[in-house]
């Protein structure tokens, strides 16, 4: 069935050659986009929505969570906020959690958040495992995750499981453990960081990953300087995440590679930790995503707006560049040609704003705009009344 979303006072497509169009409509045809252009050119279909000049743009992308666990942080963020510095430590209280939790609850704490998420016009989400640790538990995150979300990451290598010994557990995690999750998965992640593993672990771990066909990510530089960025890069992963702390040749690099920087400025605010510089690597010609880092210990958030909101007012981005990054740069960062764009061809995700433009994403901060939601075609969120 085709519908037709008309009297659009302004519409973001993030197409070079459509841009951004004032009196707009857009055609969904089952779970693509049949047509773009203005408003007085529309072609016959099944159904219309009248958008009552509000704003609509691709759903977002947000391509780095973390939503198969189980537990709270809850005292942990409450210390952190009294003084407490973070450290990749925390990460082992979700893993005893997580492993104690049956698969139900598992996928029903996925399910919830998911369905959240789209609440607020996300269309597109990547989430990993890392909470298991076990060669069982890994799998079974991985089989939950790739049921209700769109693209799954191994995250074995997130912490070496207390009291098990570091080389023996980057050796289980670059063989067995990933042999086993590798049907369930197309990307492989390393947390590359003081605390987690460093840079000899992580260059294994990504190398069998590779060899077993999967797509590379990267944890990095999130706590201080390090060798994500130049890891990533030299092995040509996807994107690198945080990118807290960069080095000028960090920066060059981003810009002279086709890695993806993904700023995640929730969990930086969460941490307490330096935003990251948006502005400094768009201007170095580096492309970057926005995604939430949503999970339970460092980034208990599911809304991009919010990170969009704060790229804006705090990270020197214009509207514009911020939702670029949250859409079409989340997609990027996964590869995916068919979202975060809005052109014939691409998935009908369109996220409309009870707005005129998307500027207000920023000029009203905090204030929940999503109008409506389509996923896949299907109306996710109904238009409100």
């Amino acid at each position: 069935m085709s519908v037709l979303v008309t009297n659009l006072g302004e519409l973001t497509t993030n197409d070079p050659e459509l841009g951004t169009l004032t009196d707009a409509a857009i055609v969904l045809d089952g779970d693509r986009v049949a047509w773009v252009g203005h408003a007085r050119k529309v072609p016959a279909t099944d159904t219309r929505v009248d958008a009552g000049g509000r704003a609509g743009l691709p759903g977002w992308v947000d391509s780095h969570t973390h939503l198969v666990f189980a537990g709270d942080r809850t005292a942990e963020f409450g210390a952190r906020m009294a003084g407490q510095p973070y450290t990749a430590g925390g990460i082992a209280v979700t893993v005893e959690a997580t492993r104690a939790a049956d698969d139900d609850q598992l996928r029903a704490g996925l399910r919830a958040h998911v369905a959240e998420a789209v609440a607020q016009g996300t269309t597109c989400i990547e989430t990993k495992t890392g909470y298991g640790l076990t060669v069982e538990d890994e799998v079974r995150s991985a089989r939950i995750a790739a049921e209700l979300v769109d693209e799954v990451t191994y995250l074995g290598a997130h912490l070496v499981p207390p009291g098990a010994d570091a080389d023996e557990y980057v050796a289980l995690a670059s063989g067995e453990m990933l042999d086993e999750v590798a049907p369930y998965v197309r990307w492989a992640d390393v947390f590359c960081e003081t605390g987690a593993f460093d840079e000899a672990q992580s260059r294994q771990v990504l190398r069998a990953a590779a060899a077993r066909g999967l797509g590379l990510r990267v944890h990095g530089n999130q706590l201080g300087p390090g060798p994500g960025v130049r890891l990533a890069v030299e092995l040509n992963a996807a994107s690198v995440d945080h990118c807290t702390h960069l080095t000028e040749s960090d920066v060059d690099a981003l810009a002279g590679s086709t890695t993806v920087a993904t700023l995640l400025p929730a969990c930086d605010l969460s941490t307490r930790q330096p935003l990251p510089p948006a502005r400094r690597l768009l201007d170095a010609g580096a492309t970057i995503a926005l995604a939430t880092n949503c999970n339970p210990g460092s980034s208990y958030t599911s809304s991009m707006a919010f990170c969009v909101a704060t790229a804006v007012l705090q990270m020197r981005l214009s509207v514009p560049e911020a939702i670029r990054a949250a859409t079409l740069g989340g997609a990027q960062a996964l590869r995916r040609p068919d979202v975060g764009v809005l052109r014939p061809g691409t998935r009908a995700d369109l996220h409309l704003l009870d707005a005129p433009s998307a500027t207000h994403l920023a000029y009203r901060p905090g204030v929940p705009l999503t109008w409506a939601v389509w996923h896949s075609g299907s109306p996710a969120r109904p238009p409100r009344e």
